[in-house]
């Protein structure tokens, strides 16, 4: 089996969540595997590595997971992208639209230096909605999105062609 397949094996499926008709794929067993968190972070440290980022930013929640671990890694800054109310001011937001509902995300106001070379990281590509979002947050700061990780990539809903602009990585598809 390839290490991918091994990856994918430790991403456990629960239907009907959060709502009827949904799959969500949930990384926690994932997680919870030392061989498969250390070889998700080694995957994604390589290809994020490449792109010489000043800084990983990770997207609230899951995206924190690994984006500081990553950004350990490969020996840059790590910035978090959080939910409203969560950083102290000043911060710059960004709406976009969930597969189920709105959200918001926010950033220090000076988290970047202009010209930051940033590589956004999230846990979960669907519709490419809270990364299209967090990389108009990046460039309204002054940075470069570097590109663009995630562990799983949910091919059907179109998140690739949405980010087409960004040099894009997944893991694992479905």
């Amino acid at each position: 089996m390839s290490a991918v397949a091994d990856l994918k094996a430790k991403v456990r499926d629960v239907p009907d969540w959060p709502q009827q008709g949904v799959i969500f794929r949930d990384i926690s067993p994932l997680m919870r595997d030392p061989a498969a968190l250390a070889e998700t972070v080694r995957r994604l440290a390589e290809w994020c590595g490449a792109k010489e980022p000043d800084v990983i930013l990770g997207a609230e929640a899951r995206g924190f997971w690994l984006g500081a671990a990553i950004a350990h890694r490969i020996g840059c800054g790590f910035v978090p992208a959080r939910r409203p109310g969560k950083l102290p001011p000043e911060v710059v937001s960004a709406t976009y639209a969930l597969e189920y509902g709105q959200n918001a995300l926010e950033v220090h106001a000076d988290s970047l230096v202009h010209g930051a070379r940033v590589v956004i990281h999230d846990d979960v590509l669907a519709t490419g909605g809270t990364v299209e979002a967090i990389a108009g947050l990046v460039e309204r700061l002054g940075g470069e999105v570097a590109g663009v990780a995630f562990i799983i990539e949910l091919t059907f809903l179109g998140g690739r062609e949405r980010l087409e602009r960004y040099d894009l990585h997944s893991l694992i598809q479905y």
